[in-house]
């Protein structure tokens, strides 16, 4: 199936801005859909790219944008829930609104992105619980080849998981996690971009779902004291007990910006490994946190931090 032209949902964020640069980079013509042009005025530099002002919330704006695309891709997701963006919302009737349009304007290809152990069956949290309905109905979608990828943590130098707890650290000597033996293999995000374009080359891939994980498993204490390290800083990381884990998800969860709350406790009661890695049937070699960002934050430990802040 040839592709030229692809329409982006969620090309403005962590990974949108990796796989939209490696896209526009080999030529692919990409439209970004933002309802903030005016903050990512950076995705209109990448050459053959097209940033839009749209609600893509809306099903009629979704079938414009689509008209005369080739392929969709659909990064979109949130890890919080606010007055205006529900897990429900986001994960289960949006990829519904973008089968849908694709469908209507003769979209033949959709790659989507869900989420590691997501389940519309017994999904242990909203944001798992969310992901496999969404993750169901674009699978399900008729006349549309679809291929899912299903990451566990994502990292780079500009994340916001590793950036997040770097500034934690830089401020606490001591630092109460919830859930410390919970378990990631962390997955670099230019693997994830380059599992992406191998499936819009690839058509063995459509109907296809592929978990993406890194080379090694850690515990989250693991992780988060191997950041530690890496910012020379010595700290001290107290795993919490179940309980203290719940009432601090429930705390936390009151606070106008969430950074913790119980659906996230609910989320680590899952281990995000992989049963079987894509990245290697994809015939991508995963890079490793240890030969990503220790050279990093050894660099630019404290522009890390600000960027991290101004993002949030």
């Amino acid at each position: 199936m040839k592709i030229q032209k692809i329409c982006v949902l969620g090309g403005t964020g962590f990974v949108g801005r990796h796989l939209a640069a490696r896209l526009a980079n080999r030529g692919y013509s990409l439209k970004v859909l933002t309802r903030h042009p005016q903050r990512h005025r950076e995705i209109e530099v990448l050459p053959g790219t097209e940033l839009v002002g749209a609600d893509i919330q809306d099903p009629k704006i979704l079938a414009e944008q689509f008209t005369g695309c080739d392929a969709v891709i659909n990064l979109v997701g949130v890890l919080h829930e606010y007055a205006n963006q529900s897990f429900r919302a986001v994960h289960a009737e949006l990829p519904a609104k973008v089968v849908e349009a694709c469908q209507a304007t003769g979209v033949r290809r959709l790659l989507h992105m869900s989420a590691l152990h997501a389940n519309a069956a017994k999904g242990p949290s909203q944001y798992l619980f969310t992901k496999g309905e969404g993750e169901e109905t674009v699978m399900q979608a008729q006349n549309l080849a679809v291929t899912i990828f299903k990451p566990s943590i994502i990292f780079a130098p500009d994340d916001d998981f590793f950036n997040k707890f770097a500034g934690l650290l830089k401020f606490s000597l001591v630092l109460p996690l919830a859930c410390p033996n919970s378990r990631f293999a962390p997955v670099y995000v230019e693997d994830v971009a380059q599992a992406f374009e191998v499936a819009l080359e690839n058509d063995a891939t459509i109907g296809q779902s592929y978990e993406l994980c890194g080379p090694r498993v850690y515990t989250f204490k693991e992780i988060v004291e191997d950041i530690a390290r890496m910012l020379g800083k010595k700290r001290l990381v107290v795993g919490l007990s179940d309980s203290l884990a719940r009432l601090q998800g429930k705390i936390f969860g009151l606070l106008p910006v969430k950074i913790f709350t119980t659906d996230n406790y609910l989320s680590l009661q899952v281990d995000s490994v992989c049963s079987c890695n894509g990245l290697e049937a994809l015939g991508i070699a995963p890079h490793s946190v240890e030969g990503v960002m220790p050279a990093h934050f050894a660099d630019h430990p404290y522009d890390t931090l600000r960027q991290s802040a101004r993002r949030s």
